[in-house]
């Protein structure tokens, strides 16, 4: 447990931890004594010691029969939670996340963009996904006729989002018909969100649910295809080219467990999702935490955006042996500017 870490022992597994991280090698007692002598002012031997003591407690270990040491999940969680300082982002990189997002308009296009700088400067897989609607207030619907019995269903989200769903119905309809439900539809759901929507939309059409057009029916029995919390927009994935180049996916089957990462999306997602951060928190899950034997070499750092009312996520995935101190507010500084520039944009 944490407490039962002296102060020597929290200050070499810091170093075990932050160096391992720079240099992507097992570091050793003797290393450790050259490198921070100022700071430390012990002797390899007893700084073997220690790390012996760190071993026993599960916060480091040996790989294979290397004489240095590599941080544990618990290391690097216990490292995260007490030992790091987080480093502050340079003016440049600031200035250059700003520039690629300042001037794009389009919601999905900004996304898109966002998962490119955010890839590109942490050197890691970047992840955006969109935001889901289940939590935007519901604005205005409205029916369009295209051919035939196909409707087109337009929902707007306050926002600024949009929905389009393709329906077709039993017989063709007047255009005033479609227009009078569509403001029939729109006085009865206003002001919920399509979460709301979906679960009671029954009740709160019951008094017209034998109409004459059977659209209120059709509503009815396709209630999760058009209030379901659906994402708007596909999932952005940048960093493919930068993450494949880590020490840890030199070995053909690392290599192999990336390649398959990268391609399926409903993993991505679910990885991302399951980090769970909370507005405004940037979260760690760290290698056997995901629960998943197929992730356990893998850190998520993740946190949420804001388009209007509702939330996305964006995050970065890579090997465990990643600069937290340095990407958690990355991925916090990218979050917040992705917020900033779709709420300004809106109101332009």
């Amino acid at each position: 447990m944490a407490a039962d870490l002296s102060h020597r022992e929290r200050t070499v597994l810091h170093y075990v931890v932050h160096d391992f991280i720079q240099t992507a090698t097992p570091i050793g007692s003797r290393y450790i004594s050259k490198k921070h002598e100022d700071v430390l002012g012990l002797s390899s031997a007893s700084i073997r010691n220690v790390m012996s003591d760190l071993e026993d407690k599960g916060y480091i270990n040996h790989p294979h029969t290397s004489a240095g040491r590599v941080p544990t999940d618990q290391g690097y969680r216990f490292y995260c939670d007490r030992l790091m300082k987080l480093e502050q982002l340079s003016d440049a990189e600031q200035e250059t996340i700003r520039k690629n997002l300042d001037v794009i308009e389009d919601s999905e296009i900004l996304l898109k963009e966002c998962s490119r700088v955010l890839g590109r400067i942490s050197h890691l897989l970047s992840v955006v996904a969109p935001p889901e609607l289940s939590t935007g207030t519901f604005e205005r619907l409205e029916l369009v006729h295209i051919t035939g019995n196909r409707i087109m269903v337009i929902i707007s989200i306050k926002s600024g989002l949009v929905r389009t769903i393709m329906m077709e119905v039993a017989t063709e309809i007047q255009r005033e018909k479609l227009d009078d439900l569509g403001r029939f539809l729109n006085e009865r759901l206003s002001g919920l969100t399509l979460q709301q929507i979906r679960g009671n939309f029954a009740e709160i059409v019951k008094d017209a649910q034998n109409e004459e057009t059977g659209i209120i029916s059709l509503f009815i029995e396709s209630v999760d295809k058009l209030f379901a919390p659906q994402r708007t927009e596909p999932l952005h994935i940048s960093g493919t080219e930068n993450i494949i180049e880590q020490p840890e996916f030199v070995n053909p089957k690392d290599f192999r467990s990336i390649i398959e990462l990268i391609n399926n999306e409903d993993i991505i997602v679910h990885v991302l999702e399951k980090t769970d951060a909370k507005p405004n928190e940037t979260k760690v899950t760290i290698g056997e935490e995901h629960g998943d034997e197929k992730l356990k070499q893998y850190s998520v750092v993740s946190t949420s955006y804001s388009i209007g009312d509702v939330a996305g996520c964006l995050g970065l995935i890579g090997p465990t042996r990643m600069a937290y101190a340095r990407l958690i507010p990355l991925v916090d500084y990218v979050a917040r500017t992705v917020s900033e520039m779709y709420s300004h944009n809106t109101r332009q």
